[in-house]
């Protein structure tokens, strides 16, 4: 496997990681008492946390094996992939408005890594 195919593997799962880790913390939050550091008691927070530490940590060994000018924007995707998982696993319906920002932000993506795609060098 090619180093810029890995790193954008790394960045698609790193991606995948922050948007469950957002999810997972905003369900922590809204089910949680109104009191100060009463998320931190819960073992669902310190799972979004490890999430987040993991998409940290692969988005930091994609650039080992890519240029930053394609890892940083594939981080974008985190937004495009809280939209689907967030209607999966917490059964929220997006509206319309939130796939076409979706697709408008993926479409971005495409012509940003289009424009700056290249030798890396």
């Amino acid at each position: 496997m090619g180093a810029l195919v890995l790193s954008v593997l790394l960045c698609l799962v790193s991606a995948v990681a922050y948007a469950g880790g957002a999810i997972v913390q905003e369900r922590v939050a809204q089910s949680t008492p109104d009191r100060p550091y009463a998320p931190l008691r819960r073992p669902a927070w310190w799972a979004a946390v490890a999430l987040n530490c993991l998409g940290a940590l692969l988005h930091v060994v994609a650039l080992a094996y890519g240029p930053l000018s394609l890892v940083q924007p594939l981080g974008a995707l985190t937004i495009v992939f809280a939209l689907p998982m967030a209607a999966v696993f917490v059964h929220r319906r997006a509206g319309a408005a939130a796939w076409r920002g979706a697709v408008l932000a993926t479409v971005g993506l495409a012509g940003l890594l289009a424009l700056t795609g290249g030798d890396g060098g």
